[in-house]
């Protein structure tokens, strides 16, 4: 049974947004990946520089250590994992676990990091995210989302496939 969502993603699909209510639906620990970048990372994209891989591994493994904390009754996380690899090193800290990934287009996306305030990630990173972003593979059994769609059925349409698959209590 997963006990383990991550939602997955570029900037400004929505991951923070539809993890907080994943969560809240399950009654689960959510927690926000943003929090857990090393400052190194936070400074290096405020100042428009992509992250790479080596950049990535802290901000995974602390992700990943943060949710296997957590598991418990359940746990949701807001976090890129943009590609594989990082999939995986979650995967190998927490066990099982579902990856959902809120969809939508560029310019959609461009048009909501623009409207945000506050936030250290700049619009101009996108490009490099869709760059290093390698879409979920079938064996990875993700549940992919209209990111356009009202939040209640973003939420509706995990727990309809989770339910499907028995794999959400």
């Amino acid at each position: 049974m997963t006990r383990a969502i991550v939602v997955m993603g570029v900037s400004g699909c929505g991951k923070s947004t539809l993890g907080r209510a994943l969560a809240q639906s399950f009654g689960w620990v959510f927690i926000e990946g943003d929090e857990l970048h090393p400052r190194s990372n936070i400074d290096k994209m405020a100042a428009g520089i992509p992250l790479d891989d080596a950049d990535r591994a802290p901000f995974l493994a602390n992700v990943a250590e943060a949710m296997a904390e957590a598991l418990g009754p359940g746990v949701v996380a807001a976090c890129s994992a943009l590609k594989r690899a990082y999939r995986d090193a979650i995967r190998a800290r927490v066990g099982e676990a579902t990856f959902v990934m809120p969809v939508l287009d560029r310019a959609t996306l461009a048009a909501r990091m623009a409207d945000r305030d506050g936030h250290f990630m700049p619009t101009s990173l996108l490009d490099s995210q869709f760059a290093a972003l390698e879409r979920p593979g079938a064996d990875e059994q993700a549940i992919l989302v209209d990111g356009l769609a009202p939040l209640e059925d973003q939420v509706a349409h995990v727990r309809a496939a989770l339910s499907t698959r028995g794999t959400c209590g």
